[in-house]
């Protein structure tokens, strides 16, 4: 029984009392639950604390280990440079983990240091564990932008290494939950806020780690969480084990959602296989999504798959409907993978002979030319969601007052210049984010003249 517990606890600055100077009386519920947590940490008598942490290093395609002998930090960013916290790194550990993650070609590793000083996601649960419990080693670890199935991997990798070695270790978890709770808060309110604290809550409770896994992406989005990601690998340590799981306190009194949870492992449980159930669950969720394309969302997915299997453009199928075969229009091919964009192009008027050749050429160009991007592998093509969006003929406006982010996509345009974003997307959810992003993509100035168009989409899942 290598990992012993693992906790789930939140790291507010104004937690520290002298950065909070008496705010953090607000949250004296959560001073207590961390203080208890802290106080079973230190009477289980840990050999190593893993912290997983937001604010170290973190990758979009890679788990960063922090390298060294150990790392001190200060409250120095929020006019605290008075209180420190030090520690000593794990050395062992974390060079085991990262040969284990190398063997298995796992994207986790030392490379990549940026700063070696602590950050406050990892100070701060530090700071109340030190009350309680001095001189045990960490071993420090960043998030990544991959898939909640890649951070439980990472967690199970920890468990293994554990294991191995014969450590009694802890799992620290550190992560806010929503910071989108307050129209007066530091980051405003949005309505999936208190749904994701809600069901981060749940969790906490149940220890249903399939539903945190299957936390959909939208949601977290919209919330503006931090914490996720390290409550994904949390889970990934205990993976096969009974889990007793206990949520200790919850407040969001700031704008921000601050949850403390407690995770003790018990015996084996072919059960808590939540990394096979969620394979399986996403299988079945691909499976259903192919089942329900359209014509055009299944010539564009042929389209690339062909082209990144054979190197060669597909043949159009010959029993495709009338309108892809006799109607002229521009079209944007989307491409997403876990949750996340992984191309897209389109044209904004039509430079084929028909609607289906412009499909055809644009979920090529979406998966293999999209400059933000790497071109698409063999390997991810299962894992692909595609989406057709076929506009209409663009008319030229007098006013931002003429558009509608979900009715209505936009062009702008000064020069030679020119930036299109597609109506209804997820975050854009007023007409000034929508121009500012269409003209970040189209490199045009904030104050820069320029002309608009608005076009609406026929859409094709």
């Amino acid at each position: 029984m290598a990992v012993l517990a693992a906790m789930a606890v939140p790291h507010p600055p104004l937690i520290i009392p002298e950065v909070g100077h008496g705010e953090e009386q607000q949250i004296a519920p959560t001073i207590a639950a961390y203080q208890r947590v802290m106080e079973r940490a230190a009477a289980l008598r840990p050999d190593t604390v893993v912290v997983l942490s937001p604010h170290t290093v973190m990758y979009a395609d890679y788990f960063h280990l922090s390298p060294g002998t150990g790392a001190a930090g200060s409250f120095a960013a929020f006019r605290a440079p008075q209180v420190r916290v030090e520690t000593a790194y794990d050395t062992e550990f974390t060079e085991a983990l990262a040969r284990r993650c190398q063997a298995e070609d796992f994207p986790a590793g030392t490379l990549g240091e940026k700063n070696p000083e602590l950050d406050h996601g990892t100070m701060i649960p530090l700071y109340f564990l030190h009350q309680h419990l001095r001189g045990v080693p960490i071993v420090r670890i960043g998030l990544s932008g991959l898939p909640a199935r890649e951070h439980y991997r990472l967690g199970q990798h920890i468990a293994a290494v554990a294991e191995e070695l014969g450590r009694r270790v802890l799992i620290v978890a550190s992560g806010d939950l929503s910071h989108k709770l307050k129209e007066d808060g530091p980051y405003g309110f949005a309505a999936e806020g208190p749904v994701f604290d809600a069901q981060m809550q749940e969790v906490f409770q149940s220890g249903d780690f399939l539903r945190l896994l299957l936390t959909p992406a939208d949601l977290a989005n919209g919330a503006a969480e931090c914490g996720l990601r390290s409550f994904w690998i949390m889970a990934g340590a205990l993976d096969g084990r009974a889990v007793k799981s206990e949520l200790l306190s919850y407040q969001g009194p700031f704008g921000v959602g601050y949850g403390v949870g407690w995770f003790l492992p018990g015996a084996p449980d072919a059960a808590r296989h939540i990394g096979q159930q969620l394979a399986q669950c996403e299988q079945e969720a691909m499976q259903a999504i192919r089942q329900r394309e359209d014509a055009f969302v299944k010539l564009a997915r042929l389209s690339l798959e062909t082209f990144v299997r054979t190197h060669q453009l597909a043949k159009l199928p010959p029993d495709l409907p009338a309108a892809l075969q006799e109607m002229r229009r521009g079209a944007f091919v989307s491409i997403k993978k876990d949750g996340s964009l992984r191309g897209c192009i389109g044209t904004i008027q039509p430079v084929r002979q028909n609607l289906a050749e412009e499909i055809l050429y644009n979920a090529v160009s979406a998966g293999t030319r999209d400059p933000r991007f790497s071109p698409v592998a063999p390997e991810e093509l299962d894992r692909l969601v595609y989406d057709v969006d076929v506009l209409t003929e663009p008319e030229p406006i007098d006013s931002p007052a003429q558009l509608d982010t979900k009715r209505y996509g936009v062009i702008v345009q000064s020069g030679d210049r020119r930036g299109l974003l597609l109506p209804d997307l997820p975050g854009v959810d007023s007409v000034s984010e929508q121009l500012a992003i269409a003209r970040r993509k189209g490199n045009i100035g904030e104050r820069e003249a320029c002309k608009l168009w608005r076009f609406e989409v026929e859409r094709h899942l």
